[in-house]
């Protein structure tokens, strides 16, 4: 039998597939069967200090909106304190002590100060590792790409200094060069990446001609730009590879481990296929495994990434060029009607 065993920034896991932050996790009884059903880590909600803050700001609002409804009332409600992340902390101990396997906490901030203090409150729950998300959406038309990036880098600085545990960053692919962007920040002491985090992108409702706000599932051939991506820094940096989005099966577990992954994340196929899917995805990749012969994951991870192949175009904007030149083939395959 197939050994799917791996590592991921010096954890050891049973197999590649980690339960990535959402929803589903803020349930204890849901961390507990995705680790029957084989996930080998879970990554807990995101704590996002913007949320947190507009938390705080709505309690205060709705605490003093009668304060001043008559002269003599100086406030109808005693002072209550905003639990702050307090709340988070407490249901992510919770799921830390529940189950068996590594939970790894997910961080997002607007502050300097606040991420190496809620670093440090997130690691004191037990957590086995730390994920910064680094989440920004583009605002100011004078803040060059260097400042942004720069910043980013201090902030790993700060939190490595101030936590023991392993540290991993989930980026978003838009980047300049996302492949300098990963090299500064592993030598900055980042110990994992995990590409790519998904956007927020909100949608128009024609009818109401609003804004509204599906929900932000990937699909499968999202999946191609990590694949890519892992390909490329496979051999280049030392530190751990951790694909995310568009991964459904088994089969492109196997796909990502051969482009140079150690492991992957996977959210949108457990809310549309249940958790019952992490175990389907272990057998399929066990399958193909033993199918091909290869006893572990080692065996294949990087096989086909840039740093193997000797195909030295593989990677390179040749393909592009090659799809070009045959795009007649696209047009025998979907005749126009």
């Amino acid at each position: 039998m197939a050994d799917l065993s791996t590592k991921f920034m010096g954890l050891q896991l049973k197999n590649p597939i980690i339960a990535g932050a959402s929803n589903l996790v803020k349930e204890v009884d849901n961390c507990k069967k995705m680790e029957e059903a084989g996930a080998a880590a879970i990554v807990y909600k995101t704590l996002f200090e913007e949320q947190i803050e507009l938390e705080r700001l709505q309690l205060n609002e709705e605490l003093n909106q009668y304060n001043e409804r008559h002269a003599e009332m100086i406030s109808l409600f005693p002072n209550i304190e905003h639990a702050g992340p307090r709340e988070h902390l407490s249901h992510l101990r919770k799921v830390v002590n529940a189950v068996t396997i590594p939970v790894i906490a997910s961080l997002n901030c607007t502050f300097d100060e606040t991420w190496v203090e809620y670093a440090r409150q997130l690691e004191n729950t037990g957590i086995k590792a730390l994920e910064l998300n680094f989440y920004a959406v583009p605002g100011d038309f004078k803040r060059d790409g260097k400042a942004i990036i720069n910043e980013q880098i201090d902030i790993v600085n700060e939190v490595k200094k101030n936590v023991r545990i392993p540290v991993s960053v989930k980026l978003s692919p838009f980047y300049t060069n996302l492949l300098m962007v990963v090299q500064n920040m592993y030598y900055a002491g980042v110990d994992g990446f995990v590409l790519f985090n998904r956007m927020f992108q909100p949608d128009i409702d024609m009818e109401k001609i609003a804004h509204h706000f599906p929900y932000n599932l990937s699909h499968e051939e999202d999946n191609r730009l990590p694949q890519r991506f892992m390909g490329l820094l496979y051999g280049e940096i030392h530190g751990s590879l951790c694909a995310n989005t568009g991964i459904f099966d088994g089969y492109d577990v196997a796909k990502m481990i051969l482009s140079g992954a150690d492991c992957v994340q996977v959210v949108s196929t457990i809310y549309q296929n249940g958790m019952g899917q992490i175990a389907r995805m272990i057998g399929q990749l066990s399958g193909w495994m033993e199918k091909h012969q290869f006893a572990t994951i080692e065996a294949f991870r990087g096989k086909l990434s840039k740093k193997q192949l000797k195909d030295p175009f593989a990677y390179r904007r040749v393909q592009y060029i090659d799809i070009l030149m045959k795009s007649d083939e696209i047009i025998k395959k979907y005749p126009v009607r």
